[in-house]
């Protein structure tokens, strides 16, 4: 099937992990991957909102080619038996990732550390609600998605929104700026 060829940039900070306290803790190992996997999400825009089910979805998609391409190679790589238990192709959509990084947002948010440290500190006081805090103990589901006026309204938008990055692209290629 022939190889494939992965390449990073200039600047590699690797280091060991072990076990029996040989390398970086798990809070240490856990900020590193959370710091990265948030970086590299918001530089690449982090995929779409919405699973691709076809090629055609991909190559329809509104990102740009960099993000395209990481979508393609989740989908061509969930097509080998050794990558099948990862379902690259159904997270496609989210570069292979099924976490929650597109819903950080790193304007209004806090670090994964500082969510940690505060989870910590609530389970140590033994969380008890505060004087005047209601507690609801049932949930039920009240529904999903938007409203049929509100699917319409989307629709259109993401129309719009794609269009006018076409004809900015028709003219940047007029230009000569864009290949």
């Amino acid at each position: 099937m022939g190889e494939w060829v992965l390449r990073w940039g200039a600047q590699v900070d690797a280091r060991p992990l072990g076990t029996n306290g040989a390398g970086p803790d798990d809070d240490a190992v856990a900020a590193y991957v959370a710091k990265y996997v948030t970086n590299g999400a918001s530089e690449t825009g982090a995929g779409i909102d919405h699973r691709v089910t076809t090629w055609d979805g991909i190559e329809s998609a509104p990102v740009n080619e960099h993000v395209r391409t990481l979508m393609r190679t989740c989908w061509r790589l969930s097509g080998l038996p050794e990558y099948a238990p990862l379902r690259l192709r159904a997270w496609a959509h989210t570069l292979g990732y099924r976490g929650h990084i597109l819903t950080k947002s790193r304007a209004y948010s806090t670090t994964y550390a500082a969510l940690r440290t505060d989870r910590a500190a609530h389970r140590k006081d033994g969380a008890e609600p505060g004087e005047g805090t209601v507690t609801e103990a049932t949930w039920r589901y009240a529904g999903s998605g938007h409203t049929p006026g509100a699917a319409q309204f989307a629709a259109g938008s993401a129309e719009d929104l794609s269009r006018n990055r076409e004809f900015a692209h028709e003219a940047m290629n007029e230009q000569g700026r864009c290949e």
